[in-house]
């Protein structure tokens, strides 16, 4: 089925601004990310359901008041966080908060005073080991109502009177009474799983495909294309060293490419290592790279400095394989599973008394769902694995020096702050680089991937002062 099959040409370029629009904010009210956004949404409903289902795999929901993406998760993904009011990423606490308010809120009328909010969440908190919240304490208020701004950005609450942050200032004079909308908050969170019956984290991937029958090979292969186009879409850059076989042959098709360029209205770019859909006008994210501030300014000289690097000594430095999505996912799912609490008897009896007791699959390296054994149709004869691709190493030492060349240089026109804790800011740094699949973090240093090339020619010049 062609994609944007009912939509004419002069329409193509709102279609796909609609498509980039759900795709970039999954959930879409009457006032978040904006007032216009839900109109246009509703415009496109019915196309963009029968073409995100076919293409993608994924479902969109629409209500009186909203508009939901449903994403098919194929791995866990850690470069989309909730924000707090500072624009920092939640911490465990305040995304524990963010549940128990949302739970709060589910038994509650139409309207809820801050104070009566808090008291419910604390009360739920108390009863969770190394959780608790205290409402005495700033810091709890704080994370309390970093939660609840987030929920009333999207419109789940919205407020009637008072004030949030004098209440967090002082909560014994000051207060604030929320409205609530129950439709918004159902869309918020809408599990496709009852959460207590999970092993594993990884029971939450890529529920529509593992859960379908066994289907013959065209049947694996339209699974199989769907999550190609996934990859692409969700991650800046896919390499094709880091996916099985099978993956491969349809990240090379040239059926991905013009479903994916008529959906989004981007274009797609095919080099010898990978494919990516390349964001121009940064119209699909909201983390730029090359970008303004003083992390992605080191970031992007940094790149600059590796890149000549390795231009004049790629012979001496030495070369190592990274791991595959497929290894990320497994250590990701280990370190995440081992926090599980032990369930015991419950778990027996969720999972099957037989298993839960002889523990045949506790030390079984979990599968990506979806994955298909390699076909070698799909994969054009390829025997090649990620093992055979190395990659230059950069120690963290080599690094820190670069870093501070750069700061001596060009630090004049960094922040203050951040130039004073050069440790943090390489680690800033690399942590935007490998979001951008630049390089690749490991032990003692990082793995630099070919997309880093595409910033070697990076110049920089310091800004003059402006002259009184």
């Amino acid at each position: 089925m062609r994609v944007a099959a009912g939509v004419g040409p002069l329409e193509l370029a709102e279609y796909q601004q609609a498509a980039r629009l759900v795709l970039r904010h999954p959930l879409v009210t009457a006032s978040y990310p904006d007032k216009t956004a839900l109109p246009l949404l509703r415009k496109w409903a019915r196309q963009l359901r029968a073409d995100f289902a076919e293409v993608l795999g994924y479902t969109l929901v629409s209500t009186a008041e909203t508009i939901r993406l449903r994403r098919v998760q194929d791995t866990l993904d850690t470069t989309r966080p909730a924000l707090t009011r500072a624009r920092r990423p939640f911490d465990r606490r305040r995304y524990s908060y963010l549940v128990l308010t949302l739970s709060a809120l589910g038994r509650s009328g139409s309207q809820i005073a801050l104070s009566e909010l808090a008291d419910a969440v604390a009360a739920e908190a108390g009863r969770i080991s190394g959780l608790g919240m205290d409402t005495g304490r700033k810091a709890d208020r704080d994370a309390f109502v970093d939660a609840v701004a987030w929920l009333e950005a999207r419109g789940a609450l919205r407020m009637a009177d008072g004030s949030a942050a004098e209440w967090v200032n002082d909560p014994e004079r000051a207060e604030a009474l929320y409205d609530i909308d129950r439709e918004v908050v159902a869309a918020v969170y809408a599990p496709s799983r009852v959460l207590q019956h999970l092993g594993s984290v990884t029971e939450l991937l890529n529920g529509t495909d593992r859960d379908a029958p066994a289907q013959g090979v065209n049947a694996q292969r339209r699974l199989n294309a769907r999550r190609a186009r996934r990859l692409v879409l969700e991650h800046p850059v896919v390499y094709y060293a880091d996916v099985d076989p099978g993956l491969r042959g349809q990240l090379r098709s040239a059926a991905l490419t013009e479903d994916l360029e008529r959906l989004t209205g981007l274009p797609v770019e095919r080099r010898a290592e990978g494919v990516a859909l390349v964001n121009t006008g940064q119209r699909l994210t909201d983390v730029s790279f090359p970008g303004t501030g003083t992390v992605a300014q080191a970031a992007l000289l940094l790149c600059a400095r590796i890149a000549g690097y390795l231009r004049h000594n790629r012979a001496r430095v030495e070369h190592l394989p990274a791991a595959t999505a497929a290894e990320r996912l497994a250590e990701a799912a280990r370190r995440i599973d081992s926090a599980l609490p032990d369930r015991g008897r419950v778990a027996g009896l969720l999972t099957g008394a037989g298993l839960a007791e002889t523990g045949d699959f506790a030390g079984a390296t979990p599968i990506p769902a979806g994955a298909a054994m390699p076909d070698a149709a799909d994969a054009g004869g390829e025997t090649e694995t990620a093992a055979d691709v190395t990659y230059p190493f950069l120690s963290e030492m080599w690094l820190r020096a670069e870093l501070r060349k750069l700061v001596g240089e060009f630090g004049s026109g960094m922040a203050e702050k951040q130039v004073a804790d050069p440790a943090g800011l390489l680690r800033d740094a690399l942590g935007l680089l490998a979001s951008a699949g630049l390089v690749a973090q490991v032990d003692g240093g990082v793995l630099v991937l070919p997309l880093l090339a595409r910033y070697r020619s990076v110049t920089a010049q310091l800004r003059e002062p402006a002259k009184p």
